[in-house]
């Protein structure tokens, strides 16, 4: 029976175990203006030729070559959003318009307690489901977040603090992710980082910083980043699947993690490999946040493991059998399964239910797929981290609880996104005083 379990685990790669808010970048609409060269025109027609050297200048100098997010044409804020958040807590959630994000988003807006704003990097996509799931007209705004350009995050951050004015932030999720397992080759970020790494961590690494200060006003504030089985080795998808998380030395993060440096241990490009290292990166960057700055803020700082969410489009390329096959395996075999619904409702249980007011935790469900299920009497295996089952508090890997390599991370992932003092928290003065005591 094990070595059937996981000759399949491997089969099916580590993608069985990604949220389902992941997707395959490969489908998403990229502006591809570019400075190939035109044809050139006949001696007849001065006026086209004028024209396209014209507009080749202006591409040149607006630079807005293969860009995934163009500054130039940003999202115009939007304003007065006092007026519709009432007296509801005000929540963002990052990659809210599909599977986990949506749910989740879709959960606590129906709540009719929480504001919610869809950070989406396609706006008319958000407002679409947002409809299709039936999210109250008042309960929610679209705002444009492409976490492949930092430069998009921070005119996000800009739009939410115009958007709501003086109020401050009540609550961060961070889930949005991307995953690459067959790509042979990087894609790479506006910045220049390796698409996995720059989306699922560095985007959301400078995102909570730039909110830090505004969420520090406000009373019972959290902030959950999404973690994952696949960034911890003592669990079945971690452990058991190749290939595994190993940050190693963090040789590519001393490189700067820019291109061509594509992975965080400076070794070749690796696809499955890439995602489960922004995972660790991830819940690293929840612990850390917690030690240096809980105990200042009362931010309530927390990760989560919402269940293997088989029916995710992510698997939309592969084979019908598999599709079909999959998600009975991981309800009847493993008892890993969730449906996005269920996962979406955990998501937003961390949010608000006051057992999950304590900071620094790795919240998980029915087990936290450390071991394959336990067949139970109702005729559904338990344990894995699947469908029912009280939260609990999940014991991460040791290699995630690795304070030296995490603090190490911590300074590379600073430079690598530019952040200044005068971004941080309180100018940056707990950067200074950090207790880096092992």
């Amino acid at each position: 029976m094990m070595r059937f379990l996981t000759a399949f685990l491997t089969a099916s790669t580590v993608g069985a175990f990604a949220p389902a808010s992941v997707s395959r970048f490969t489908s998403i609409a990229r502006t591809t203006l570019t400075h190939q060269t035109v044809a050139a025109p006949s001696i007849n027609a001065p006026f086209d030729t004028s024209c396209t050297q014209l507009a080749a200048q202006m591409l040149q100098d607006l630079d807005i070559t293969e860009k995934y997010y163009i500054p130039q044409a940003k999202e115009l804020p939007k304003v007065l959003g006092g007026l519709k958040i009432g007296l509801r807590e005000l929540v963002v959630v990052t990659g809210a318009s599909s599977g986990l994000g949506l749910n989740c988003a879709a959960t606590l807006a129906k709540s009719g307690k929480y504001f919610v704003v869809m950070a989406c990097r396609d706006i008319e996509k958000g407002k679409k489901v947002a409809k299709e799931m039936g999210l109250p007209d008042n309960s929610y705004v679209v705002m444009k977040l492409e976490l492949a350009s930092l430069q998009s995050v921070r005119d996000f951050v800009a739009n939410l603090k115009a958007f709501k004015s003086a109020r401050p932030l009540n609550h961060l999720i961070c889930n949005a992710a991307v995953y690459l397992p067959k790509d042979p080759n990087p894609k790479w970020t506006d910045d220049g980082f390796e698409m996995s790494m720059g989306v699922n961590h560095l985007g959301h690494f400078l995102l909570v910083h730039l909110l830090l200060d505004d969420m520090s006003r406000a009373k019972n504030a959290r902030c959950c980043i999404v973690g994952s089985i696949t960034g911890n080795t003592n669990t079945v998808g971690g452990g058991l699947v190749y290939p595994f998380a190993d940050l190693g030395k963090l040789q590519g993060f001393e490189k700067g993690m820019k291109k061509p440096v594509a992975m965080a241990d400076g070794k070749p490009f690796f696809g499955a490999k890439a995602y489960k290292d922004s995972k660790v990166c991830n819940m690293m960057t929840v612990a850390e946040l917690h030690r240096r700055y809980h105990d200042d803020t009362g931010i309530v700082f927390s990760s989560m493991y919402p269940g293997c969410i088989a029916e995710t489009a992510l698997f939309r390329e592969k084979r019908t059998w598999f599709r079909k096959i999959f998600p009975l395996f991981m309800k009847y075999v493993t008892g890993g399964y969730v449906s996005e619904a269920e996962a979406g409702e955990r998501l937003a249980q961390v949010i608000d239910d006051p057992t999950c007011a304590k900071s620094g935790v790795y919240w998980g469900w029915n087990g936290g797929a450390k071991t394959v299920g336990v067949w139970s009497p109702d005729g559904k295996p338990r344990g894995a981290g699947g469908s029912g089952g009280e939260i609990f508090e999940n014991e991460p890997s040791n290699a995630v609880q690795d304070r030296k390599v995490a603090q190490k991370m911590w300074d590379y992932s600073k430079q690598a996104v530019g952040l200044s003092d005068k971004e941080m928290y309180k100018g940056g003065r707990f950067e200074e005083t950090a207790d880096y005591a092992l």
